[in-house]
């Protein structure tokens, strides 16, 4: 643990000999948060102002404790809380109760994770596997809270979505170290074994898992990694449809604040194997804290979730087909807080000289945003297609309803052309039966039969071609067809 001391010039700066440990800054963390939200229960509830997006609250805690603070047995450090109001009533939106994120975030020791990225960020996971709690840059804490405003407009109007769930964003200066940290929803539950876990950008350049991550127990691979293990993940036709258009409208919304470089974080979980050897951890998501927090709840829109969904075993996961092997699929967009700055520019402006522009990650919003969709549309995800016995039964029912619509439609005329035959028939029966002495059975032939039946058998058809048409022309939905922005609820 650090220690400080006071100069020889009796200046009161204080030099640090150490930097925290690990354990001290989670420690620091821990405390920070508790102290922060046990802070805010005493003020009242309201409505978000758009000032409330911008404060910033700071609070020293001395390890002997003050009027104000607890005692600790950490090094003092000063914490800073951003848009307190704004975050609470974004854990409120998401049924997460004070108590509830106390419990989770300070009872137990947090549980470091590796960073399988390119960020030097730092991961941890409380204990009971609901939310992550990851270090920020500064220009990362700070596009985020700008991004705050639009973020609650969002959030508000559409709660249900695949974007990163932010809970709360603070700040740790603790020995002359300072750590920004923010809190969001945990997207792969430990309580059941991944099997595969991929970092997908819809890039090609320079993505694939380097030797150093593919000799890890449970390695994240990347774009090109994912092309040669799989031929793409099957769903049935609604929830494909689903899931595309909550990434189309995700997608949208962070066009519009032109973010870039992000993620999809996508956990693949085989049925069919042997599951991770079940202990507490299990049941880690029984009496779920958070609403539209597990992937099928983000993406399922009619779905009425106004409690908690309970455990089934599946924790949440997207029913989905590998080849032969049912799956579930677990999966949230991350890395949201990279914006098309100038240095991002010139980012892709360097790659682009040496390789294929389109192909490296750095790219336009606008662009990076097409290209996403479309690798997860098409090489991804794709959708199980009906069988033909079951297209082709379809086909005959229409056909059938068809037939018997051109029948009812032309029975009237039926009938009268067959009063109209036995009409003119009796006339002539009348006026020749004693001329024809030979065949007096026979009635004489009627000059315009011929075309009266041709031009029967010709309306006949063109009415059954008709309303063939139009019972086999009912298009069905197509994902591939691009939507518009006011097709996409996005509200930014």
């Amino acid at each position: 643990m650090s220690t400080a001391t006071v100069d020889s010039a009796g200046s009161g700066t204080k030099l640090y000999k150490h930097k925290p440990t690990a354990a001290a800054l989670k420690g620091a963390i821990q405390l920070g948060i508790g102290y922060a939200v046990g802070n805010l229960s005493s003020k009242p509830d309201r409505d978000v102002l758009m000032q409330d997006f911008s404060v910033v609250e700071s609070a020293f805690l001395p390890s002997e404790g003050s009027n104000m603070t607890p005692a600790h047995h950490y090094p003092d450090f000063r914490l800073k809380t951003y848009a307190p109001l704004a975050f609470r009533y974004f854990r409120e939106l998401f049924g997460i109760k004070p108590d509830d994120y106390l419990y989770s975030i300070c009872n137990e020791p947090l549980i470091e994770l590796s960073n399988p990225g390119a960020s030097s960020s730092w991961f941890y996971l409380t204990s009971d596997d609901e939310f992550i709690i990851k270090t920020v840059q500064h220009k990362e804490a700070e596009f985020l809270q700008k991004l705050l405003p639009g973020y609650y407009m969002n959030l508000n109007q559409n709660p249900r979505t695949l974007l990163p769930k932010f809970y709360g964003l603070y700040c740790i200066q603790c020995s002359g170290v300072t750590v920004r940290v923010v809190v969001m929803n945990n997207v792969l539950p430990r309580a059941i074994k991944m099997h595969y876990k991929y970092d997908l950008k819809g890039s090609s350049y320079k993505r694939r898992a380097s030797r150093k991550e593919r000799v890890k127990s449970s390695p994240t691979f990347k774009d090109l990694d994912f092309q040669e293990m799989h031929e793409g993940l099957h769903f049935d036709a609604d929830t494909y449809s689903a899931l595309m258009k909550t990434l189309q409208r995700d997608c949208r919304v962070l066009e519009s604040f032109k973010i870039m470089d992000y993620s999809l974080l996508l956990g693949v979980h085989v049925l069919d194997r042997k599951l991770l050897s079940r202990g507490s951890r299990c049941d880690s998501r029984k009496g779920q804290k958070v609403l539209y927090s597990t992937a099928l709840e983000s993406i399922q829109g009619n779905t009425k979730a106004s409690e908690p969904v309970a455990d089934d075993d599946t924790f949440g996961g997207i029913p989905a087909k590998n080849k032969d092997e049912n799956c579930l699929i677990f999966l949230g967009i991350i890395d949201i807080l990279q914006s098309y700055r100038f240095i991002k520019k010139v980012e892709h402006s360097w790659k682009a000289l040496v390789h294929d522009g389109d192909t490296v990650s750095v790219h336009r919003p606008n662009f990076y945003a097409d290209r996403f969709l479309k690798f997860m549309g098409s090489t991804v995800f794709k959708k199980i297609h009906p069988l033909r016995g079951t297209s082709s039964k379809r086909k005959r029912t229409s056909m059938n309803a068809a037939k018997s619509a051109s029948q009812e439609f032309l029975s009237p005329h039926r009938e009268e052309k067959k009063e109209e035959k036995k009409a003119q028939s009796l006339d002539n029966l009348d006026g020749n039966f004693y001329s024809s002495s030979k065949q007096p059975d026979l009635l004489p032939r009627v000059s315009f039969k011929a075309n009266d039946e041709e031009e029967i058998v010709n309306s006949s058809e063109e009415r059954r071609a008709s309303s063939s048409t139009i019972a086999l022309d009912d298009p069905l939905p197509s994902l591939s067809r691009s939507q518009s922005d006011s097709e996409l609820d996005v509200y930014l």
